[in-house]
């Protein structure tokens, strides 16, 4: 699975190159999205608005809902210092899950506002679609 966080949702949506050819091929590639945690949606949205419009136009996103159990979770991470609300939800969809088996990837413009053990790719590193 791969997740978008706040940064990498406010790229996006500014027509950042790598992730638009990503979204782009995603949507072609059935069964792959771009899982976007909804309080991430929430403050980029705060931040700029009409974003989730631009966002949302994407075939290839779907939006990770705040259930009650991941809210319970988010809360805790959030309390424990983990980060703010936008960033503990994304490492709470980047932890196993058993919806889920494969690796979260998560992309990101702040790859040290994640703990260790967290895969993490910078959205502008050069090897992010593989090309070096």
């Amino acid at each position: 699975m791969i997740i978008l966080d706040t940064s990498a949702v406010k790229a996006l949506a500014g027509g950042h190159k790598t992730l638009n050819l990503l979204a782009g091929n995603m949507a072609h590639t059935p069964g792959d999205r771009l899982s976007v945690p909804a309080l991430c949606l929430m403050q980029a949205e705060a931040d700029e608005e009409n974003l989730s419009r631009r966002l949302l136009a994407f075939s290839s996103v779907v939006i990770d809902s705040l259930d009650t159990i991941s809210a319970v979770s988010v809360g805790t991470m959030i309390r424990d210092g983990y980060g703010g609300p936008d960033t503990c939800h994304a490492l709470y969809c980047a932890l196993p899950r058993p919806e889920f088996t494969g690796l979260s990837i998560l992309l990101t413009g702040n790859e040290d506002a994640y703990p260790p053990g967290v895969v993490t790719v910078d959205i502008d590193s050069p090897g992010m679609l593989g090309f070096y």
